[in-house]
């Protein structure tokens, strides 16, 4: 580091190396024509008419003038010298500042956030270099920072969002056991283990909010397990069951008995959620939902099926982009805020699966396929899988109706 700055120390040293060797010359110059040359005489005797203007004789005034000058030389020799010096290394300073003038424009350069690169003079390369490599470092913690804030911001809405989820089904199972208190007592039992497993649902996301700052859908560690899929989407319907008869719709369910595959449970089941809940959203009342799970090479294909007004050609590659809606029937009407299926698509892609939909004819499908085995498996869970606190039973067979 210490030769980065070999040409600088070398254009200083010359400059001083000039001011000296400028200054001798001068000095001599001076010293042989005005003190000791010719011009001597001259300089004595306008200093002794100076002094015998005041009234002063010749005699005095040269007594005088050896007394001040004469016997007193060297003296003003070498003041002449240092003032004569100072006079020209004060003018080579002014060349000098310009380096520092170079270096206050190049972190002006930074602090106005110019998209100019600092360029300096040929002297200063190493500090032009390290002044660029500054730059380059805030730009890129300022687009980390403004991108960190971004996926915080983000965050908070998917959250949000997530949190009417389990809110809208509560409401509704609590409306239908208070709208008929004649139900069966199975049935009662049913809908309000229902409600109270929602509800834990709901406190689980609102912890999720006290870890906002530790929580990044860019960032999230999966727990795959092995788990059911079946069951999964026959469970997932039948606790729509509420919202479902509210709008006089039903839901079939087809997958192939024991279609296995490994994820993350609770986040998969975020994204069949919102699925569901997308086509319970835009479908025609007293129509049919259709779910269909099937293998295929490489994993497998999960299908959701509804009837409703037909998405447009060009907006189906940009439903899944956040706070998205189509126009029409997709509309804050709706309740939504644009949010499920971006939510749905960050975790399929987690899971190194793809989601796309297709529109035609007033059918709309939800497409998701996902590999049948993560590359990282940290465990098995037999029989019954956990999405927090809901586990997912297989209660019925193949072609589930709801």
């Amino acid at each position: 580091m210490k030769n980065n700055y070999r040409k600088l120390k070398l254009t200083i040293l010359l400059q001083a190396v000039f001011v000296t060797a400028l200054t001798v010359l001068i000095g001599g110059f001076l010293l042989t024509y005005l003190i000791d040359g010719p011009y001597n005489d001259q300089i004595t005797k306008a200093f002794m008419d100076i002094l015998m203007a005041f009234h002063m004789d010749e005699a005095t005034a040269r007594e005088w003038y050896w007394k001040l000058i004469g016997h007193n030389k060297q003296f003003f020799m070498v003041i002449g010298f240092l003032l004569l010096f100072s006079i020209l290394f004060y003018i080579a300073l002014t060349k000098m500042t310009k380096y520092l003038i170079q270096v206050e424009e190049g972190i002006e350069n930074i602090v106005s956030d110019s998209e100019k690169p600092i360029e300096l003079i040929t002297e200063l390369a190493p500090i032009e270099s390290r002044l660029n490599e500054i730059k380059t470092t805030l730009k890129r913690q300022e687009r980390e920072a403004i991108e960190g804030e971004k996926k915080k911001n983000d965050l908070v809405v998917f959250l949000a969002h997530d949190l009417k989820t389990p809110l809208t089904s509560i409401v509704a199972y609590l409306s239908m056991l208070d709208a008929h208190p004649d139900m069966s007592k199975e049935e009662r039992i049913k809908y309000t283990k229902i409600s109270l497993e929602k509800s834990l649902r709901l406190g689980e996301l609102i912890s999720e909010f006290f870890e906002i700052t530790k929580f990044n859908l860019q960032d999230i560690v999966l727990e795959p397990v092995e788990l059911n899929l079946t069951m999964m989407l026959e469970q997932l319907a039948d606790e729509m069951y509420a919202v479902l008869q509210s709008k006089h719709l039903t839901c079939l369910v087809e997958a192939e008995e024991e279609l296995m595959i490994t994820g993350d449970a609770d986040k998969l089941a975020r994204v069949f959620d919102n699925l569901l809940r997308n086509a319970v959203s835009y479908c025609y009342p007293d129509t049919q939902i259709s779910i269909k799970a099937e293998k295929t090479k490489t994993g497998v294909r999960i299908v959701f099926s509804n009837l409703g007004d037909t998405i447009p050609e060009r907006e189906l590659g940009i439903i899944f982009e956040k706070f998205y809606r189509v126009d029409g029937s997709r509309s804050s009407a709706t309740g939504g805020a644009g949010l499920g299926l971006a939510i749905a698509k960050e975790i399929v892609e987690l899971h190194g699966g793809g989601i796309y939909a297709q529109s035609q004819d007033r059918r709309t499908d939800f497409i998701v396929s996902l590999p049948r085995n993560m590359a990282e498996k940290k465990g098995k869970k037999d029989e019954i899988y956990t999405h927090g606190r809901r586990a997912f039973r297989s209660r019925t067979g193949r072609g589930k109706k709801v």
